[in-house]
């Protein structure tokens, strides 16, 4: 990749290493600590988008938050997405890092609560959450495979940078 910066959420504590080439944006809500564009690989109709949600110490366990996110992606052949999702845990700087990675067709609300529904074939999507002293904070990248496998190493770099002060 290229140059690292240090960026420090405002969120209490969290901090990282942010990848080179992927932009900031102000975020969208106060849940919302942190926003990323991270730019389309040649060929992709679309950028990917990374974002970094933090509910004040709350937000629902490891597990459901996996299962949720597991549950936005379909497979083509009907296969459940369960069956196919990479999950990992691990520590990472002395915090406890779960991630999930699973590809198929994006079908997460549009928005919460909205009965509308994105439809979006060949996506990937990672995630994972982050367990702080101050609780947890949720990681989700989704973006076409393309252009998330071309940030595969940065996404990796970016979340063993993470660090709790």
């Amino acid at each position: 990749m290229g140059v690292l910066v240090l960026v420090t959420l405002l969120a209490p504590g969290l901090t990282f290493t942010t990848p080179d080439g992927w932009q900031p944006l102000v975020p969208g809500s106060s849940m919302r600590v942190a926003e990323f564009t991270l730019p389309r690989a040649s060929g992709d109709a679309e950028d990917a988008q990374l974002v970094i949600y933090y509910f004040g110490g709350s937000g629902g366990s490891v597990d459901a938050n996996m299962q949720r996110w597991i549950g936005q992606m379909e497979q083509a052949d009907g296969t459940p997405s369960s069956a196919v999702a990479k999950k990992e845990s691990r520590k990472v700087n002395g915090l406890a890092l779960t991630l999930v990675d699973v590809s198929g067709t994006y079908v997460a609300e549009v928005a919460p609560g909205s009965a509308r529904r994105n439809n979006k074939p060949h996506f990937r999507l990672r995630a994972g959450v982050v367990d702080t002293p101050r609780g947890p904070y949720f990681i989700k990248l989704t973006g076409p495979e393309r252009t998330v496998g071309r940030w595969d190493g940065a996404f990796t770099q970016f979340v063993s940078s993470f660090r709790f002060q």
